[in-house]
């Protein structure tokens, strides 16, 4: 298991570059909320540690992890001046193909986003077999992957900017 032995949550805070200036935009999926309000706690907290303004965090909520994909497409044409979008959901394994679908459809959209607009959005989709594992990487015993997914967020946000010059 990747996450094993690993908290989510552990970074170099003298490694990240200055946040002060960036805005960035958080989708987030209502489906499994015990679970996506820890990751979305995770990436609101990262940010704001990392000096980032609570006046430049922008946060929409989107029905299921389904959604992630329209809600970050309408996040990018509708703020010009996002320097990132974090996608949070949780999609945990039931009975039938649903999961393998839903994860496959937003991971692939998710990526067409980031190939066909200039915005980077961050992964941050959970795709756990139970409950238990997405509570353990949403604040639980391995971290927050919110977390993780707000320091990509302010790299990517660097990266964006540099490569623009």
């Amino acid at each position: 298991m990747a996450t094993a032995g690993n908290n989510l949550s552990d970074y170099d805070k003298d490694q990240i570059p200055d946040a002060s200036d960036f805005r960035i935009g958080i989708v987030v999926s209502e489906w499994n909320d015990e679970i996506t309000e820890g990751l979305y706690n995770g990436a609101y907290n990262a940010l704001i540690e990392n000096n980032v303004e609570p006046n430049k965090i922008a946060r929409w909520n989107v029905p299921g992890s389904f959604e992630l994909i329209y809600g970050c497409k309408k996040m990018q044409e509708s703020f010009d001046m996002l320097d990132a979008i974090i996608a949070i959901g949780s999609v945990i394994e039931g009975e039938t193909k649903h999961f393998d679908f839903v994860c496959e459809g937003v991971t692939q959209g998710i990526k067409d986003l980031n190939v066909k607009n200039d915005t980077p959005i961050i992964f941050c989709v959970l795709t756990d077999h139970n409950m238990q594992q997405a509570r353990d990487r949403s604040g639980g015993a391995h971290g927050n992957k919110g977390t993780e997914a707000a320091i990509a967020a302010i790299k990517m946000a660097k990266l964006r900017r540099d490569a623009k010059y």
